[in-house]
């Protein structure tokens, strides 16, 4: 019997199928690719766009987008700092859920706060946590706005937003930052095959 968080006198039941028969099954290994950035920094772009692209390779993916969440989830949840750090810590949980299910995860979420991403880092076995840093400048999201929450944020209309007045903390030590340096124009498509060729070099395309 053991007690963890709230619940007492629970006992974890291993089964005899696991992740290594999951993996062989898909012929691919479990993984996390955590998509972090600005709001309007093209995260849930490439998380389509990776998504299609490892299914055109036979790849299964799953998408954990921050909004789509908070429809179902996360609904409970408000955007203050305590249930921000709870909204990643429940995306965390569930993608290391996927992880185990040998399924490639694709986490897009802002995500801003360093110490709820390694929270979730460590949540998973060394290696499967693939931190992916859009590295866009506020200025450019700005510029972009596809939802109009930064209108709305500068006229005072939603507080505690990300980058305005609400701190984003970059990654120090990500795996990936897009776009490549040199090549700021670089297409979702381009960025997608960063982002496979970083799997297909650390073997996560086979079993």
């Amino acid at each position: 019997m053991a007690t963890n968080g709230k619940a007492g006198n629970i006992v974890w039941h291993k089964s005899s199928v696991d992740k290594v028969h999951r993996q062989e099954l898909l012929q691919q290994k479990g993984c996390v690719i955590w998509i972090t950035g600005l709001s309007g920094s093209g995260k849930s772009t490439l998380a389509c766009t990776l998504c299609h692209a490892l299914y055109s390779k036979g790849k299964l993916t799953y998408i954990l987008d921050g909004d789509n969440v908070r429809h179902g989830l996360n609904r409970d949840l408000t955007f203050k700092a305590e249930d921000r750090a709870e909204n990643i810590r429940r995306i965390g949980e569930v993608a290391k859920l996927f992880v185990d299910a040998g399924v490639i995860c694709i986490v897009s979420v802002i995500s801003p706060y360093r110490r709820d991403r390694d929270a979730c880092r460590a949540l998973v076995p060394d290696g499967d946590f693939i931190e992916v840093f859009m590295d866009v400048p506020i200025e450019i999201c700005e510029a972009r706005d596809p939802k109009g929450l930064y209108k709305l944020a500068r006229a005072g209309k939603i507080k505690g937003f990300t980058g305005i007045d609400d701190p984003y903390e970059p990654p120090l030590n990500c795996e990936l930052a897009l776009p490549p340096k040199g090549n700021s124009c670089a297409s979702p498509c381009e960025m997608a095959e960063t982002v496979i060729s970083y799997l297909e070099e650390k073997g996560y395309l086979h079993a």
